[in-house]
């Protein structure tokens, strides 16, 4: 138990230190990256495994979704234990390097922001046209038919659901399981951004991987949500009050049973109003709006967003690091 122990530590303590190289460093575009790894075998493996099962699209999905949790689960584990079965002393500290390093690869933070605050700049230049490209780099919707509003609030509602996926669940599962349990949740993520989606070609193929990643991100969503409520009460110019209320409210107003918990409460806290119909590969999608129309979004929207999600990891690291510090 004590051996037990100290690795959880160890894994929180690397956690803490990937998270601080995230904000330095952010994704380096030209450096290799787990993520984009994954996003390759999953494309080869949809090869395979649809030629494998013919017809059989359901099961070609599972056995797609199964070998991507197995490989991402055993790579991290194994590396991490072949160092750890190095016996030199003045080398244990290599583990805890390479786990550092898989954490930051892990969150998205800084990335996020960069690529949000893109868009932000170019709206506040007045290029429409730069802001719409910069925001087709970050959202999966057709955005040809968006104004400079629906612009910005794309980018908003991308911060607001990314401040879960990106950050919040991975942070949960790596303090949890270490680094096998960040790849472990980014592999199933990664397959549900590539084939969950609810179109003739992947309703039955990406139906494991969807379902998956709802089940992996129902605790992360709803504490997304609440903690963004609580960075609200923090943050100057933000209503905590008013973001409970539309949480309570609008957490429901999507077909996900979590993307609509952390939009909620960045609408509410920004008295603003998201989500609504959107175009996607041509269709027009109707959905409900979340928040109230208390005011016109505007590029400054986005800055705010991402400040209510650093506050909320920032909320995670001080609770992780008191756990830390008194156990």
């Amino acid at each position: 138990m004590a051996g037990w122990f100290g690795l959880w530590k160890l894994h929180g303590m690397a956690l803490l230190a990937g998270c601080v190289l995230d904000w330095i460093l952010g994704d380096p575009y030209h450096f290799p990256h787990p993520v984009r790894m994954m996003g390759r075998m999953i494309t080869w493996l949809e090869g395979y495994f649809r030629k494998w099962m013919g017809g059989r699209e359901l099961a070609a999905g599972f056995f797609l979704t199964a070998a991507m949790c197995v490989v991402w689960c055993l790579v991290p584990w194994g590396v991490l234990y072949a160092l750890r079965q190095i016996s030199f002393p003045s080398l244990w500290i290599l583990p805890f390097c390479v786990e550092t390093i898989i954490c930051y690869q892990m969150l998205a933070a800084r990335s996020l922001c960069t690529e949000s605050m893109k868009v932000c700049r170019s709206l506040e230049a007045g290029d429409v046209e730069g802001a719409r490209t910069h925001v087709s780099m970050i959202v999966g919707r057709d955005t040809a038919v968006l104004d400079q509003y629906g612009i910005a609030r794309a980018a908003i509602e991308t911060v607001a659901e990314n401040a879960s996926d990106g950050v919040v669940a991975p942070f949960l599962f790596m303090a949890l399981f270490g680094p096998v349990g960040g790849m472990f949740y980014k592999a199933v993520n990664t397959m549900d951004s590539m084939i969950g989606y609810k179109n003739e070609k992947y309703i039955l193929f990406g139906r494991a991987a969807a379902k998956l990643d709802d089940i992996l991100n129902f605790i992360p969503s709803r504490l997304t949500g609440g903690l963004m409520v609580l960075a609200a009460f923090l943050l100057p110019g933000m209503d905590g009050i008013h973001g409970w209320r539309i949480l309570m409210r609008d957490r429901h107003k999507h077909a996900s049973p979590n993307s609509a918990q952390a939009e909620a409460a960045c609408a509410g806290a920004l008295h603003l109003r998201l989500a609504g119909d959107a175009w996607y590969f041509g269709t027009l999608h109707r959905k409900p709006f979340i928040g109230d129309d208390d005011r016109p979004v505007c590029p400054m929207d986005i800055k705010k967003a991402n400040q209510l999600m650093f506050t909320v990891e920032m909320i995670l690291m001080a609770a992780l690091t008191a756990i830390l510090v008194l156990t």
